[in-house]
């Protein structure tokens, strides 16, 4: 509703950053709207099958011999895509895939886990810590073995065996279970069937309220053992679900989150935060290709017109080179600001070609047209810019001046 969308407030981004593998530069609020378009549109509110996705992708990590984890996407391949656990989740990755087509700089590792925790903020849920730094396996001799993930028809000691072999403990147990909040459960994947909660798409403590004070009855039905709220029938509960209130350890820990919603929020954005972290390399954040990061330092240096300072950088760079995703040369973003002192540099004395055009085709003349830089026209004039050249609108640099109204470019393009 809109006053929904009013009271609704985006958590924070970093405007830009570059991966820590490759150093290729990465504008994490275009990332994140990619992501979410991809989640949620029209067609789709897929935030819940997108937090399974994180979840299964990173809960095979055994601490023993630090296998398994959201390190690699090995979800991709065989055994593992057969798991019965990992049913349906072929369809959050196929959403997800045009994600990566614009964003190869970004590994299909470190997409669905942003994935799922961007899921959790959209909903309503608390802001999810997060590092980019996984890497993708190139087919599934990685894989860890299927039996991994936990099985819904268990009890307590089975939610023990799998989760303490992650390293979490019965804390976290009830916690990450209360990621059940979100989504409901589909018969034709996991043969279970209905919503834990009277509002799947909403991120908050309901699941373990309901859970303590709802009457839970088996269903009657031709399903496996499920059990639904004697209130209303249209809710459901799983065997590892009634295992949290039958358990005295497990109990208290329901009982707290059902209490304070607030403390639910900021416990399980540390233990979600943990897990999908399990199974990346350590200090794999730190490193990377030095000369890619110098390259997307001088090509952030050209977008603010710090002059002196990318001509001091600019013998350990490729002047030229573009970012990934978007094609953008430093040209292009010092042109986009109308820093004509730097433009000048670049085309004349190191050379950059003027004519280089990004993912939409535009030219840096055309990013001068559309702002009505005349000091960054002139010098890309110069230096023999191309006026023919089309962006993938197929315009012109001085049709987009036209249709801006920038009467000084304009002249200079006629």
């Amino acid at each position: 509703c809109l006053a929904c969308l009013i009271a609704w407030k985006a958590p924070p981004v970093q405007a830009t950053m570059s991966c820590p593998v490759t150093g290729t530069p990465l504008n994490a609020m275009a990332f994140r709207s990619d992501v979410r378009s991809a989640m949620i549109n029209k067609k789709v509110n897929a935030c819940p099958i997108a937090m399974r996705l994180a979840w299964h992708a990173s809960g095979t990590y055994q601490k023993s011999d630090n296998s398994g984890g959201s390190d690699g996407a090995t979800m991709r391949f065989e055994p593992e895509i057969t798991d019965g656990a990992n049913a349906g989740l072929t369809i959050p990755q196929d959403l997800l895939f045009e994600v990566k087509q614009k964003h190869p700089e970004v590994s299909i590792a470190d997409i669905w886990t942003f994935a799922g925790k961007m899921s959790i903020e959209e909903t309503g849920g608390p802001i999810i810590p997060f590092s980019f730094g996984r890497t993708d396996e190139a087919d599934g001799k990685a894989c860890p073995p299927n039996g991994r993930l936990p099985d819904a028809t268990q009890g307590a000691q089975h939610l023990r065996d799998v989760f303490y072999r992650m390293g979490f403990d019965d804390k976290e147990i009830v916690l990450l279970s209360g990621g059940h909040t979100l989504g409901r459960c589909h018969k034709s994947r996991s043969g279970f069937d209905g919503p834990w909660t009277s509002n799947p798409l909403k991120f908050d403590n309901s699941y373990y309220v309901d859970l303590l004070n709802k009457t839970w009855e088996p269903r009657k039905w031709k399903g496996p053992l499920q059990y639904e709220d004697k209130e209303t029938g249209k809710q459901m509960m799983l065997p590892t679900d009634l295992a949290l209130i039958k358990d005295e350890k497990f109990k208290p820990y329901v009982e707290k989150y059902a209490k304070s919603e607030e403390e639910f929020f900021k416990d399980f954005a540390v233990a979600f935060g943990k897990l999908i972290a399990l199974g990346t390399k350590e200090g794999k954040e730190a490193k990377g290709d030095n000369k890619a990061a110098l390259n997307a330092e001088f090509r952030e240096l050209c977008m603010h017109g710090s002059t002196e300072r990318a001509q001091a950088l600019s013998s350990k760079v490729d002047v030229h080179e573009a970012e990934a995703g978007s094609g953008r040369t430093g040209l292009h973003k010092a042109a986009f600001w109308g820093h004509d002192e730097l433009v000048k540099w670049l085309v004349t004395d190191m050379k950059v070609k003027p004519d280089t055009q990004d993912y939409a085709g535009d030219t840096a003349l055309t990013e001068a047209a559309k702002f009505g830089h005349v000091g960054v026209a002139k010098a890309l004039l110069a230096a023999g810019a191309d006026k023919s050249l089309k962006t993938k609108e197929g315009k012109t640099a001085l049709d987009i001046a036209t249709e801006h109204g920038k009467k000084d470019i304009v002249a200079l393009l006629k």
